[in-house]
């Protein structure tokens, strides 16, 4: 048998096997990575909030809706992360299954917090429960009754969605319900291992052709991520940060690398904060003798300036999302990477 029939034998089993793949959307950047890598070799999934944007309250363009109205299946986080999914996820098409990712069974959750409220620093990792055990939602039922989905279909007037541009007309944080659980769970590998498997698992029972690749990718991609977490471990060894931060993200980084915020200046969804909330801040950090203060690259960093105006601070930059990287499968793992360096310029490590 010639090479060339079987190079070109590999080319038509790779188009098979991407036609008969299922049609997979997905929230956000760092959950798209892990199910990029789930999906590596057989088909590529769709990215519904673009990294520069708000996943707390994202106006879906024109072809993001297409993608989600044509999905087989649906990766989401929740809608304690993006409340304005719901509807459209409600209109999904019949047959098609989403899996919301903080109700996957051993999934570590964590209670929101609010750091200016709850000045307990380290006390805090221990007196929260983590609610790892959700049993049997892996997979969520399917949408058998749904109509059509017309709505979020133009948003041309959306063409870059500029979010919290300007924080000042706003007052302390109304209009939000921080009760519940922090939806920021990517930030914690583990929780990373645990997704993994439960999108090899869903789209195994979507493309059975497919199964064992997708969870031989699982099963690396868990090799993986163990690794990542031991790099990360070993970075961060010995940094006793002192650091404040734009909102509450990062406790699940936090918890996992044994690091402790003194207070954010917006809360967990990013909520504009008000006079009282920064002057606060400002007082905490000059009593404590804050190191850091890190911002966001998709926020107003007037506040972060404004809290630690006339102090010696340094200002960094962390990124939960991604906004700087390359959507695919590396952003995952470059994510917490470069979360890493930032909290290791923070200490003087890096």
């Amino acid at each position: 048998m010639s090479r060339k029939f079987l190079l070109l034998a590999g080319v038509v089993l790779a188009g098979k096997a991407a036609a008969d793949a299922p049609n997979v959307a997905v929230d956000i950047a760092p959950v798209h990575a892990l199910v990029a890598q789930v999906m590596n070799g057989v088909a590529e999934p769709s990215l519904i909030i673009p990294p520069g944007a708000s996943p707390h309250d994202h106006a879906m363009r024109p072809s993001e809706a297409r993608a989600l109205q044509s999905a087989d299946v649906v990766f989401w986080v929740g809608p304690e992360l993006t409340p304005w999914m719901t509807g459209p996820l409600g209109a999904l098409s019949e047959g098609a299954t989403q899996v919301e990712l903080l109700e996957v069974a051993g999934t570590v959750r964590h209670d929101f917090r609010d750091l200016a409220d709850h000045h307990e620093g380290e006390e805090e990792h221990a007196d929260h429960d983590d609610h790892s055990d959700h049993d049997d939602h892996a997979d969520h039922a399917e949408h058998d009754d749904h109509a059509g989905h017309d709505e979020h279909a133009d948003h041309d007037a959306h063409e870059k969605h500029e979010e919290h541009a300007d924080h000042d007309a706003h007052d302390d944080d109304h209009g939000h319900d921080h009760d519940g659980v922090d939806p920021h769970a990517w930030l914690d590998p583990e929780n990373a291992r645990v997704w993994v498997q439960a999108i090899a698992k869903t789209l195994s029972e979507k493309d059975p052709d497919n199964a064992a690749r997708y969870q031989a990718n699982a099963d690396k991609a868990v090799e993986g991520l163990s690794a990542l977490e031991a790099e990360i471990r070993a970075d961060l060894a010995q940094s006793e940060l002192r650091f404040v931060t734009f909102h509450d993200a990062y406790q699940y980084f936090e918890r996992r690398f044994d690091l402790a915020s003194s207070g954010t200046v917006s809360l967990g969804d990013a909520s504009a904060p008000g006079p009282a909330r920064l002057a606060e801040l400002k007082a905490r950090i000059a009593e404590e003798g804050i190191d850091c203060a890190f911002s966001e690259p998709q926020y107003d960093t007037r506040l972060i300036s404004a809290a630690t105006e006339g102090m010696d601070v340094q200002i960094l930059l962390l990124d939960p999302i991604g906004v700087a990287l390359e959507p695919g499968p590396t952003l995952y793992p470059d994510l917490l990477r470069a979360m890493a360096a930032s909290f290791q310029a923070c200490s003087g490590n890096s």
